[in-house]
């Protein structure tokens, strides 16, 4: 029952990362997940581990919100090719940071996602 019991831990420690990658919506456990930890002493490698990839998650939202924010308000103000190429280029950087999203989530899922080189 200890190996379940294992298993059954690092499957649950597993789906709270997996939350904190998930496209937009994640971000809102993560921010919970930062605030919470610094009103917390405890430093355990979990709690270690889940800040690195809430900070994480945080880090390529606000990229992700700064680079589209930029080519929507560029596209506004743009005449037509420009405006359009703006556009363009916006769904490429989402349809990237979903690529990358679910490619992390995979990577998780697999267990080979090496959080010390999250920072």
């Amino acid at each position: 029952m200890n190996r379940q019991s294992q298993l059954q831990r690092r499957t649950e420690q597993h789906l709270k990362l997996w939350i904190y990658l998930l496209p937009v919506v994640g971000v809102i456990p993560a921010v919970w997940t930062l605030y919470r930890q610094n009103n917390i002493a405890d430093n355990s490698s979990k709690d270690r581990e889940r800040q690195k990839i809430s900070r994480f998650s945080i880090n390529l939202l606000l990229v992700w919100l700064s680079c589209y924010s930029l080519c929507s308000l560029g596209a506004a103000n743009a005449s037509e090719i420009t405006s359009f190429r703006l556009l363009y280029a916006n769904a490429i950087i989402t349809t990237g940071y979903f690529i990358t999203c679910t490619f992390l989530m995979t990577r998780l899922g697999k267990s080979q996602l090496p959080t010390d080189e999250m920072n």
